[in-house]
């Protein structure tokens, strides 16, 4: 397992040689939610109630929770990138988000052997 995942969220997972403690955060959004534990049992749990912490915490303050990886993000690449993806996406008779998205997809499905 790479990551621990709950209720949408996902979170690392990391080790403190130093402490000798497994830690993490959840991942995908701007606050902190963070955890730790000894076992890898105790990580999984105090990343279940810091997430449930958090949701009620959201609950209670009447604001919405974060939503990880919402779907939308900003890409800098070089002006010449730019050029030759924005003219094969045309080629392709698409836009170039869809273009973007099929080529990440592409990579992703490579390197996770999934689709």
């Amino acid at each position: 397992m790479k990551h621990l995942n709950y209720k949408a969220y996902t979170g690392s997972i990391e080790y403190s040689k130093e402490d000798d403690l497994l830690f993490g955060k959840v991942l995908g959004i701007k606050g902190l939610i963070s955890y730790e534990g000894k076992t890898g049992k105790d990580l999984e749990l105090d990343f279940v109630e810091a997430i449930d912490e958090y949701l009620e915490l959201c609950k209670e303050s009447g604001t919405a929770p974060e939503k990880p990886f919402k779907g939308s993000f900003n890409v800098r690449i070089p002006t010449k990138l730019h050029q030759k993806a924005a003219l094969l996406a045309m080629e392709e008779k698409m836009s170039l988000n869809n273009f973007v998205a099929e080529s990440i997809r592409e990579k992703v499905s490579r390197e996770s052997g999934a689709g």
